[in-house]
């Protein structure tokens, strides 16, 4: 009797051991299930593109080019410009010559500016004022010009151009009393620069556009 009580007791806590197992392994699965479906909505949520890097524009830095100026008439008056001031329109020398040419008040009267402010701060008036004052010195010298062109004085090559320099440094009164005198009678300016250096460093220019006037004057008539 014990041993028939033995037999069939023992199914039933076998079988709800299967029953609770299986269902514990379904709820686990079911865990599992819900879990896995988590991390993958979270993965999902948080894959995202990382944007591309911005293309980089790279600007080529502008270049100017300018055009080989040579031994023009342009190369003459800008290296006499540079050489007289750095280029500089508004600068006045402790001696009062003003711009980049470095005019006195008496040569600017001759070609007719009379108001040196409106002069310092007009670079066209400038250019014009050069040039006016070239070709008054031209005229002047156009005896000596013709006469020691291309002749060696005093161990100088003579030129025109180093006429019409030297002359803007020291006058063309003094440029004919070194080439008449072969070079004896020399001048320096309150600088100590001399009318031989000015002779030697701007020859060779064309100067041929210039022309010979010996009433040479500026075309802006509210400084004459």
């Amino acid at each position: 009797m014990k041993k028939k009580v033995a037999k069939f007791s023992v199914l039933p806590v076998v079988g709800a051991s299967i029953f609770f197992y299986s269902f514990s392994t379904k709820k686990a699965q079911d865990i599992n299930d819900a879990v896995l479906e988590e991390f993958r909505t979270f993965n999902e949520e948080m894959v995202f593109e990382v944007p591309a890097a911005p293309e980089v524009l790279v600007i080529e830095p502008e270049t100017t080019s300018f055009p080989e100026l040579g031994k023009s008439y342009v190369a003459f008056k800008e290296a006499l410009g540079f050489k007289e001031s750095g280029g500089d329109y508004k600068i006045i020398n402790e001696f009062g010559y003003m711009g980049k040419y470095q005019f006195g008040r008496g040569t600017l009267k001759l070609i007719g500016i009379r108001d040196t402010n409106l002069f310092l701060n007009s670079p066209d008036l400038q250019e014009e004022a050069f040039y006016a004052n070239a070709s008054r010195n031209k005229w002047i010298l156009r005896k000596d010009i013709e006469k020691f062109k291309d002749q060696v004085v005093n161990g100088i090559q003579i030129t025109e151009s180093g006429i019409l320099a030297a002359a803007h440094l020291a006058g063309p009164g003094n440029v004919k009393k070194f080439l008449r005198s072969n070079g004896a009678n020399s001048f320096n300016d309150g600088f100590g620069t001399s009318i031989k250096h000015y002779f030697k460093k701007f020859a060779g220019y064309d100067t041929s556009s210039v022309v010979p006037d010996r009433t040479a004057k500026v075309n802006n008539p509210s400084v004459i």
